[in-house]
């Protein structure tokens, strides 16, 4: 080898990856370094019930009492939170553990007259509904008061 010729080395001598395939086994090791969503967007729709509006989230899994708060903010209902996943895997004595966060936020327009007094939220089987009490009713506009025109 003439002093010129350098070696070059083709992977790092420590290959994570490479190393949990060969611990866990294949399938475990591809979820384990598989890409991570940045944030949950849960999935949302907003139905006409009457003269009101209601704001169905999915939320499955979620403690809303501890990670989930419902606000209006600036003219807007604002639904945020996170989600935390956390599973264990055992095999051949092996604990393969991942914990997983997530956090949402999910925003919609209310009309002028909707005030707080006119939201209500409730929880069940993994979704969050929330009523926006006389959101499609037309606000209530004061009757027309006549001015008198004086002629001088």
């Amino acid at each position: 080898m003439s002093r010129n010729q350098m070696t070059l080395w083709s992977r790092p001598a420590w290959n994570p990856e490479r190393w949990a395939r060969e611990f866990f086994g294949p399938a475990a090791a591809e979820e384990w370094f598989k890409q991570l969503p940045a944030d949950f967007n849960p999935a949302a729709e907003i139905v006409k019930d009457g003269e009101d509006a209601l704001v169905r989230v999915e939320l499955p899994g979620i403690d809303v009492d501890k990670d989930v708060t419902v606000e209006i903010e600036n003219g807007q209902l604002v639904i945020q939170g996170e989600r935390r996943d956390e599973r264990s895997e055992e095999s051949e004595g092996r604990t393969l553990r991942e914990v997983r966060y997530g956090s949402f936020r999910r925003s919609f327009a209310l009309p002028e007259h909707v005030t707080e007094e006119n939201i209500s939220a409730t929880y069940d089987a993994g979704v969050l509904a929330i009523r926006v009490a006389g959101a499609h009713a037309k606000p209530a506009v004061p009757d027309a008061k006549r001015i008198a025109i004086e002629s001088k």
